[in-house]
């Protein structure tokens, strides 16, 4: 006999790599990622913002977490300088990532809104598949690592790229900022 039997339904989806999953497991990681969205900045730098943020460490381990998001692709060498004989690197984030909470009655304030977009993805998706579906098709079956793993939505990560490689490009050209003014 069950004592509780509910439907829990999929709420959230979160697409990224393993590696990327592994770097952001640190928070202090997602600061770093945060402060150099904005700017490009030096070791030096982050340490001393990290600093001010209330997270005290030492250089070495700010460059330790700088150096595991660059083997993650989430930052990149983005300028070297001569200083004093020296060489300094200044790193900068090709990766945003969102942590945000919505307010409690946003879904609620929000369905219409919800209704809307989901139409409208059905009509693009559909479009996407009908135009693109054999290419969908390809890639999802190269990452397949084996016959049996057919449970692993591949199709259904590549669309979720797809759809947030899109916005995010239009948020790079500023496209999407245009839109929401």
């Amino acid at each position: 006999m069950s004592l509780l039997e509910t439907e829990v339904p999929i709420r959230d989806v979160i697409t990224t790599d393993p590696e990327k999953a592994k770097a952001l497991e640190n928070d202090v990681r997602a600061k770093i990622l945060d402060m150099l969205a904005e700017k490009e900045m030096t070791i030096e730098e982050i340490h001393t913002e990290l600093d001010r943020r209330g997270e005290t460490k030492a250089e070495t381990t700010v460059r330790h977490h700088v150096n595991v998001l660059k083997d993650a692709d989430m930052v990149e060498l983005a300028r070297l300088e001569e200083a004093g004989g020296a060489t300094q690197k200044y790193y900068k984030s090709n990766t945003r990532v969102f942590s945000y909470d919505l307010p409690e009655d946003a879904d609620q304030r929000l369905d219409e809104a919800m209704g809307t977009t989901r139409d409208e993805l059905v009509d693009l998706l559909e479009q996407l598949f009908e135009t693109h579906g054999d290419e969908i098709e390809a890639v999802a079956r190269e990452m397949k690592p084996c016959e049996y793993c057919a449970t692993q939505h591949y199709e259904e990560f590549i669309v979720r790229e797809l759809v947030n490689r899109g916005l995010t490009d239009l948020s790079e050209t500023g496209e999407l900022a245009d839109l929401l003014e």
